[in-house]
């Protein structure tokens, strides 16, 4: 095969056939230095976001002229590329310079899961073919590629290219960025990467070069020296053997086995070979030195007349297949004029027909009344805006396989697909190798592949959805599970943790029906913030437990478990904390748990026992008691009563069980330095009880509430305390504060303002909110500010509508609705669990399912499920359900 590429100087390529285009990266992710992120769109939009995506793709398709072509590939994705991207910006932290780092097993866990998928990413290339306006620059380009074919036979070297052609080329490539300037992002090609356009076709259906080792490579570019332009040598790029129709023994049920006979194809008669017609083999065997691949070339031959704006997004669906799918687009970009008068002429040749149908008897065909009503109807929408363009494509598409049984099977699900949508593709037997040549860089098309050439008007050309790409959760971070909008498995990733790096919020809200995997989501996520070096606070309200079970597995030896019944560690705020801020915890705690206002002659009195009991060599909560007691014996007048008044109060919670963990002062505090060991906080408050919400409307009311809820309620306040104290220590380490079951926290004013807090001041602190409830209601308020959000199974309609909304969807979408009540983790249906719509802070929601990693210490605790706790690690197999089988089936 004979590569077209003759020169690359940047993003310009200078073809063997005369030709100078322009490379451009569509939807390119980050920048140069890593730092900026572009917002990506997810498979699910609001109608609003979709109307301007599309009127961003109109005006790009507008702003181009002349014959562009879109390239829309499928880079091959390796699990070390997961690998890599999971371990991107973890530390080696000297804790565990004895030991393995615990985010070693979650990156083994992954590679051990994604080993053997096929995995993929979906990529977009604009080519622009420059127009050399002088005469000079044509003859020049002419002959470089006379001479460019003559070389080729001889042996040497392309022809050089002058210094004044690379710069009016940049010039007129200048102009044509500043053309898509303010539509979707685009950033020029780099050498590597126009080279691996090449090596991708080249090698579809085996192992792949990586394109992320194309997008960090500084190679295959030219430079200019000596006046010239010179470039390295493409010539292996074109060191393969293409033939169509190529025979794959495994394909055949003939009995042939005689390899010989199938090495020499074209030397004896097919039907003496016994392998079936040519005709029955449409496709093309591509040999390379990486071994033999096939692929499937269809061309689109006819679309609809009209189709809704909900089913237009043709090349959308094609994530939605079990196999990749590339595609080729070739576009012509008539001017409305120039089109109209198109129009016209057509119109004309249609009235000459109708008068030549009304000579006979059948009369006029209904065919010609439905092209006139379409003709008038396409020059109406031509005439609307001077700036309107027809859009004349010609559409290749591509799919391949190992062998030849399974490239032939995905072609044929592919134009069934097509066609169920009324889109007709076609296989043309002989021009599959013309077809792959379209789908090279730099190559000009074809003439005989003009009669596929569809024509539409931008907006509709636009509907198809070729410039848009879906993407779900972040760049890098933790392996959370798999994409179920795609039909391949493509990892899910979310960084919670570097959320405030880029300026967002790394809170986030999960709701969802009973059993529908809240829990499990916080789990994972939890886990994976202090394996990853963040530390975690967690406040279980469960009577079972389960985040303490959890974290003695999962976090073994890092964790502290702070039981308010048992009252096994103290939270005494003078013994926690230190200096004004002890005292103020201990003051306000106090004021809190007796009713009295702080600046009453009781706040007074209180003021005076605290500030003595934190000034003396062992300050407690015990001591604050022991002052007001001696306050009481020493004291005179109204001090004296008062003091003996608080002293009785104090001494009545104080021997109450529930508050132990306050007054006991033989309880070891807890730590909260992080760097003491401990990774992670849990904070039970089984047997704590609450006053209800409406108490806290009427001072009288809630006064009358039993001591068991008074006492809860104060307590309550310290470990709020302590969880911002924790969470907002040190800025430079992450901090996740797990608010399981919300509704009962947030039901109180204190833990309203714990929620208020973190969302607030979080970010600027490295503090997030893991937050967990039924209702999108019950995450109160400020729910606005989370920039993670979950919606999981919720059959309520209501719930369903409220969740939606708060993921930033329709909610008066039915398909949504039937999805969210009906749609995520069925019951009754196994391999369905953990089923979630997920919004990131790059605002691109999706459906994932998520994966629990094959780690014993996780999957022993992890689960809530009453008889069906996991005891062992799993044994080997698909982690993620039906997801992690889909890349195996196929349309046979």
């Amino acid at each position: 095969m004979r590569v077209a590429i003759r020169h690359i100087a940047g993003n310009l390529v200078w073809s063997t056939q005369g030709s100078v285009w322009a490379l451009y990266r569509l939807h390119p992710g980050a920048d140069a230095q890593g730092q900026h992120e572009e917002s990506v769109q997810g498979t699910y939009v609001p109608a609003a976001v979709h109307d301007e995506q599309l009127a961003k793709i109109t005006h790009l398709v507008r702003s181009l002229s002349g014959t562009p072509r879109l390239f829309g590939l499928c880079a091959q994705v390796d699990p070390g590329e997961i690998a890599l991207r999971m371990i991107e910006g973890i530390e080696a932290d000297p804790a565990y310079d004895a030991g393995r780092h615990p985010w070693v097993e979650h990156v083994e866990a992954a590679l051990e899961l994604l080993d053997g998928q096929e995995m993929h990413r979906r990529t977009l290339w604009l080519a622009v073919p420059l127009q050399t306006g002088s005469a000079r620059l044509q003859v020049s380009a002419f002959l470089g590629a006379a001479w460019a074919g003559l070389s080729a036979v001889l042996g040497l070297r392309p022809a050089p290219v002058a210094r004044h052609e690379v710069m009016s080329c940049r010039e007129e490539a200048g102009r044509v960025e500043a053309a898509l300037a303010g539509g979707i992002t685009v950033r020029p090609a780099r050498p590597a990467e126009i080279v691996w356009m090449v090596q991708h076709a080249l090698h579809r259906g085996l192992a792949e070069p990586l394109l992320a080792q194309a997008e960090a490579s500084e190679q295959y570019g030219g430079h200019v020296r000596g006046g010239v332009l010179r470039s390295p040598s493409y010539a292996d790029l074109g060191q393969v053997r293409l033939q169509e129709g190529g025979i794959d023994g495994g394909f055949d049920d003939t009995g042939l086995h005689s390899a010989g006979r199938i090495a020499r194809p074209g030397r004896t008669p097919w039907w003496r070979l016994n392998t079936g017609s040519p005709l029955g083999r449409r496709w093309l065997q591509v040999e390379t030195d990486a071994g033999v691949g096939y692929q499937a070339q269809l061309a689109l031959a006819e679309c609809p007349p009209a189709v809704s704006q909900d089913a237009a997004d043709l090349f959308a669906q094609l994530e939605l297949l079990d196999f990749p799918v590339d595609y080729t687009i070739d576009l012509t970009l008539v001017p409305a004029e120039k089109a109209r008068e198109q129009v016209r002429r057509k119109k004309n040749e249609l009235i000459d027909q109708a008068e030549q149908y009304d000579a006979r008897p059948t009369g006029m065909p209904a065919s010609l009344t439905e092209a006139a009503r379409d003709l008038g109807e396409l020059d109406a929408r031509l005439s609307r805006t001077s700036v309107e363009v027809e859009v004349q494509s010609v559409t290749a598409l591509t799919v391949w396989g190992p062998t030849a049984a399974v490239c032939d099977a995905r072609a044929r699900a592919l134009a069934a697909l097509l066609g169920g949508a009324d889109y007709r593709a076609v296989r043309p037997a002989g021009w599959q190798e013309t077809l792959f040549t379209l789908g090279l860089p730099g190559t000009v098309r074809p003439a005989m592949v003009r009669e596929f050439t569809q024509h539409q008007v931008s907006e509709d050309w636009a509907l198809g959805g070729a410039f848009t790409t879906a993407q779900v959760g972040d760049p890098d971070g933790m392996f959370l599970g798999i994409d179920l909008d795609s039909g391949t498995t493509r990892p899910v990733m979310i960084n919670v943790a570097d959320a405030p790096k880029v300026d967002a919020s790394a809170s986030m809200g999960i709701i969802g029906d009973l059993g529908a995997g809240k829990s499990v989501l916080q789990k994972l996520i939890a886990e994976a913030v202090w394996a990853r070096g963040g530390s975690v606070i967690c406040i279980d309200r469960t009577p079972v437990r389960e985040w303490a079970a959890f974290a003695r597995t999962a976090a073994k030896g890092r964790t502290q478990i702070i039981d308010a019944a048992r009252a096994e560690m103290s939270i005494d705020p003078l013994r926690m904390f230190d200096g004004p801020q002890a005292r103020h915890y201990a003051l306000s705690y106090l004021t809190l748990q007796l009713g009295i206002g702080p600046m009453s002659t009781s706040g007074e009195v209180l003021h005076h026992a605290v500030e003595q009991a934190a000034a003396g060599p062992r300050p407690s909560m015990h001591r604050v008691v022991e002052v007001l007691e001696e306050m009481a014996a020493r004291g005179e007048g109204k001090r004296q009563d008062t003091a003996a008044t608080l002293a009785a109060l104090v001494r009545v919670v104080a021997t109450h069980h529930l508050a132990r963990m306050v007054f006991d002062p033989h309880l070891p505090p807890v730590r909260l330095d992080a760097s003491a060991g401990t990774d992670m906080i849990v904070i039970t408050t089984a047997g704590l009880r609450l006053p209800p919400k409406a108490a806290f409307d009427k001072a009288e009311v809630l006064h009358q509430q039993p001591l068991e809820a008074l006492i809860g309620r104060a307590v309550l306040y310290l470990i709020a305390a302590l969880a911002r104290q924790s969470a907002f220590e040190d800025p430079a380490r992450f901090t996740a504060v797990v608010l399981d079951e919300l509704y009962w926290l947030t039901s109180s004013a204190e833990g309203t303002a714990l929620v208020h807090e973190i969302l607030h001041d979080g970010r600027k602190h490295g503090a997030g909110l893991l937050a967990g409830s039924h209702d999108a209601e019950e995450l109160g308020p400020d729910r606005g500010l989370m920039a993670y959000r979950a919606l999981a199974r919720t059959t309520d309609r209501e719930r369903a509508c409220r969740g939606l909304e708060f993921v930033g969807l329709d909610p008066g979408d039915p398909h949504l609705l039937r999805l969210v009540t009906t749609g995520l983790s069925p019951v009754g249906h196994p391999g369905r669990e953990g089923e979630f719509l997920l919004t990131c802070p790059r605002q691109n929601t999706g459906r994932i399912k998520v994966a629990i990693p094959r780690i014993a210490r996780i999957t022993t605790s992890i689960t809530t499920t009453p008889g069906r706790r996991t005891n062992a690690a799993p044994p080997p197999g698909p982690a993620v359900g039906e997801a992690a089988d889909a890349p195996a089936k196929e349309h046979a």
